[in-house]
């Protein structure tokens, strides 16, 4: 099979906030319904202020990979899609989410995530995403929240793919 017909998954952008959440479970129903993959994204980078104090034992790939693992834990229990693939990446959350959708049929993402002001109704990567994705984007609110997701002051804040 060459790539122009290889199957493409349905890509969702998690970074363990209620939205990223949500935005999870709805990329797994969608991809059971349309019978596609699905890939779930954490995307880390050092903060931009990183000023080398961390400790020496603290691995961001490692962390992301902790937030991604119970980001599918709290959507999904004991028993993850069976077709669920996942990736963290080094990069900014945008720019990482916008590349991974080149290669998908559809890019989910919570409207809110970790960072930025409450009050908004998208934030910042998921606008972007909105704006430069290579393929459809499906913006998901929190179901629990009629506004947007509370902003989260922990020490992963660095560390997320939907903000």
């Amino acid at each position: 099979m060459d790539n122009a017909s290889a199957v493409k998954p349905i890509v969702v952008g998690v970074d363990g906030s209620p939205g990223s959440i949500d935005a999870l479970r709805k990329a797994a129903e969608l991809a059971r319904a349309l019978q596609l993959p699905l890939r779930a994204v954490t995307a880390w980078q050092f903060p931009v202020t990183y000023d080398g104090s961390l400790t020496e034992t603290w691995v961001p790939e490692t962390a992301a990979r902790e937030l991604l693992d119970s980001a599918i834990e709290s959507a999904f229990d004991h028993e993850p899609p069976l077709a669920l693939t996942t990736a963290t990446v080094a990069g900014p959350s945008a720019r990482s989410l916008i590349t991974e959708s080149e290669h998908a049929s559809m890019l989910v993402v919570g409207s809110r995530g970790r960072g930025g002001f409450v009050g908004l109704l998208l934030g910042s990567v998921s606008t972007s995403c909105a704006q430069h994705a290579h393929c459809p984007v499906l913006i998901m609110r929190p179901v629990d929240e009629p506004g947007a997701a509370a902003a989260s002051g922990t020490a992963h804040d660095h560390v997320g793919a939907v903000s």
